[in-house]
């Protein structure tokens, strides 16, 4: 089997809400931005959320103008947010569930039961030329939901995975990692292109980056968590490491 290349898509979102904690620039979404593709990113993921809580319409404006490699814009399937996408014409719009109570997403969008009300935002997006991610569960019936309306990508959500490995619950741990593997699988065999994302760290991200279908993580929280004690760019070069190291040992890692 042939392994294809692993991106890495860094999400700025908590350098955001560490700056609104105080209100101000600083610490500024763009400069971590910038040095987020320094230090190895592949692209940046910014959640414009409806109540703007970390990423705010000036962020994205100047993400959008000022750097050069791929936007990943995570919204809800709003009218609102639709507008936004279609006016900045990001290089990827991600479809998420968004609850105004939740501290952060909470599990996957349900595309199939969501389907006439995503179908005409996909619509737009994918006629303005904006490849469309959804975030969902891999689960074979949010996976071929995901087909049928027209989306380029699936980004699985790893959260439950992880918790399960902070929690020591090792044998949920490994039945959703076998679940993720068997959606890639799936995901790739119906055309998509899979992503994956939400809660990794150094301790969990290989065995997800030795999915071989997978092509990008995105990695926000836990990398400007670590930036605290390490700093940023040391961060993402660390888990830039992990993710080819686990690349380069796919092959013993599948199941």
């Amino acid at each position: 089997m042939s392994y294809r290349a692993l991106r890495l898509g860094v999400n700025i979102d908590h350098v955001a809400t560490i700056r609104n904690a105080r209100g101000g620039r600083h610490p500024d979404p763009l400069r971590a931005a910038v040095m987020a593709v320094d230090a190895g990113a592949d692209g940046i993921t910014a959640h414009l959320r409806e109540d703007r809580r970390h990423i705010s319409d000036d962020d994205i404006e100047r993400l959008v103008r000022d750097v050069h490699k791929p936007l990943n814009l995570e919204m809800a399937a709003t009218e609102e947010m639709l507008e936004i996408a279609l006016r900045h014409k990001p290089h990827a719009v991600c479809l998420v569930p968004e609850k105004r109570e939740e501290i952060t997403t909470e599990g996957g969008l349900d595309a199939a039961a969501g389907h006439n009300h995503l179908a005409p935002i996909i619509r737009e997006l994918v006629g303005a030329k904006i490849r469309v991610s959804l975030f969902i569960e891999a689960s074979a019936v949010q996976i071929t939901a995901a087909r049928s309306l027209g989306s380029h990508v699936v980004e699985l959500h790893t959260g439950a995975y992880c918790d399960a490995h902070a929690e020591g619950k090792l044998e949920r741990r490994d039945e959703i990692l076998r679940q993720l593997k068997v959606g890639a699988r799936e995901a790739t065999k119906l055309g998509l292109e899979v992503h994956a994302g939400h809660g990794l760290s150094f301790e969990t991200v290989g065995p997800v980056a030795a999915i071989a279908e997978v092509t990008e993580l995105n990695i926000g929280h836990f990398l400007v968590g670590e930036a605290i004690f390490t700093g940023f760019e040391h961060s993402i070069r660390r888990m830039r490491q992990l993710m080819d190291e686990a690349r380069g040992g796919a092959s013993a890692m599948l199941a």
